[in-house]
């Protein structure tokens, strides 16, 4: 069987449209960088789970000490920081150092509540 990979602009199922429309999504300029972007998530995906299992072990995070409802938040809690700090710094090596470092400040601001500022 023989795949058709096309690079058609009007067909929405194939890489050239998704390309186009994470260009869009990233506010970024060209093709070459959506690829650098990417590889560095794919990089530092990899990394960070080589890294996180030794660590949660040596800290001792395991099911035998706590339940398992319990562990993946505590893990993922840890985890969080490395990642963010592994994707600028690969980002960085990849010339790609603003998109991520804004990514990542994106990132946790999802996770800390805006102030509300009183109406006077």
């Amino acid at each position: 069987m023989i795949l058709n990979c096309t690079f058609a602009s009007n067909s929405k199922t194939n890489l050239g449209y998704m390309f186009k429309k994470l260009k869009e999504r990233w506010e970024v300029k060209n093709n070459l960088q959506v690829v650098l972007i990417l590889i560095v998530f794919s990089i530092t995906g990899s990394i960070t789970a080589w890294i996180s299992k030794p660590v949660v072990d040596w800290l001792g995070l395991t099911e035998a000490h706590l339940p398992l409802w319990l562990l993946i938040p505590v893990r993922l809690l840890l985890v969080l920081p490395v990642y963010c700090f592994l994707l600028v710094i690969i980002g960085s090596i990849f010339g790609q150092f603003k998109f991520f470092s804004n990514f990542v400040k994106k990132m946790f601001s999802r996770f800390i509540p805006k102030k509300k500022v009183a109406k006077q």
